[in-house]
C-alpha cells in the first residue's frame, strides 16, 4: 500500500535529509519548495537510490493562499497524505526596526500563517482515517526572547506552544504533531537570514542536519509532542525555565549581537 509524505522547504537542509530518511523508510514524496530545479535533482536521486515515487511542487509558501492551492492540488490528485513535515521556514538578522517590513510579512505568512494552515487542513484529513502524523520545525530559540532576531524568535515560539496544544487535543485520535526542536545546524539559514557573520554561527559545535532530520523522524514516530536536539540544547532548555527573562534575554542579545 502507498504511503505519502509532504516535505516542505525539501531543497535543502533539514527538508533534503527528511526526503532521504522517509524515501529509505518506504514512503512516497510530495516535495516542495520554491526552487524547481533542486527539488527536480532530489526527485532523481530519491528514484534512482530508493525506488520512490515523487511529486514535485514549485510554490512559495509565504504567499497568502498558497498553502491551500498546495493542499487543494494535492487532493485533486488523489493523493492521501500519511506524514506531513512543515519543514519550510527563515529567519531574519537585524533590529526590529531596521528590518525590512515586507521581509517580516513573508516571515510571519511562512513559520506561522502556511504552517497553521496546513496543519488545520491536514489533521481534518487525518482524523477521518484514524492515523497520520505531522512534524512541525520549531527550535531552541522557541523557548526564549531572540533580540537581533526578535520575529524569528517569536515566530518559533507560536510553532511550539501550537503544535504542542493541538497533540493534545489529538490524544485518542491515531494522528500525532511533534514540533521539533534544534539548535543551530549546519544548513544555509544562517547566509539566508543574512547571519552567517554571527557569534552563534561560529561559537557552537553544530550538527550535521542529517542528524537532526533522523532525530526528529524518531522522535515523531513516538509520538512526542516536543523533542530538543542535542544534550547542550536540552540542558539550556531546562535551565532557561529557572532564569529570571530579563537575564536569558541578556545572554541571548549577547550571543545575538555582532
Amino acid at each position: 500500500m502507498e504511503k505519502y509524505a509532504l516535505i516542505t522547504g525539501a531543497s535543502g537542509g533539514i527538508g533534503l535529509e527528511f526526503a532521504h530518511i522517509l524515501a529509505n523508510d518506504g514512503f512516497d514524496l510530495i516535495l516542495v519548495a520554491r526552487t524547481l530545479e533542486k527539488l527536480e535533482e532530489l526527485s532523481t536521486v530519491i528514484n534512482n537510490e530508493y525506488k520512490r515515487k515523487v511529486l514535485v511542487i514549485k510554490t512559495d509558501l509565504s504567499i497568502p493562499g498558497s498553502a491551500q492551492a498546495l493542499f487543494n492540488q494535492i487532493e485533486d490528485r488523489g493523493y492521501i497524505v500519511d506524514v506531513v513535515i512543515n519543514n519550510a521556514g527563515f529567519g531574519d538578522n537585524g533590529n526590529f526596526h531596521d528590518t525590512d517590513f515586507s521581509r517580516d510579512i513573508q516571515m510571519i505568512n511562512l513559520n506561522i500563517t502556511s504552517l497553521y494552515e496546513l496543519n488545520k487542513l491536514f489533521v481534518k484529513e487525518m482524523i477521518v482515517k484514524g492515523s497520520g502524523k505531522i512534524l512541525n520545525l520549531a527550535s531552541v530559540a522557541a523557548f526564549m526572547p531572540g533580540p537581533y532576531m526578535a520575529l524569528y524568535y517569536a515566530t518559533k515560539a507560536f510553532v511550539l506552544s501550537f503544535s504542542v496544544a493541538i497533540a493534545k487535543e489529538l490524544e485518542g485520535t491515531g494522528v500525532t504533531v511533534t514540533a521539533l526542536c534544534p539548535g543551530p545546524t549546519k544548513s544555509e539559514f544562517f547566509n539566508n537570514a543574512n547571519a552567517s557573520g554571527k557569534k552563534v554561527s561560529s561559537m557552537f559545535m553544530m550538527p550535521e542536519a542529517k542528524e537532526v532530520a533522523l532525530y526528529g523522524y524518531k522522535c515523531m514516530l513516538k509520538g512526542k509532542k516536543f523533542a530538543v536536539h542535542g544534550t547542550s540544547n536540552k540542558v539550556m532548555v531546562f535551565v532557561t525555565r529557572f532564569l529570571p527573562l530579563s537575564f536569558i534575554t541578556k545572554i541571548v542579545s549577547m550571543i545575538q549581537k555582532n
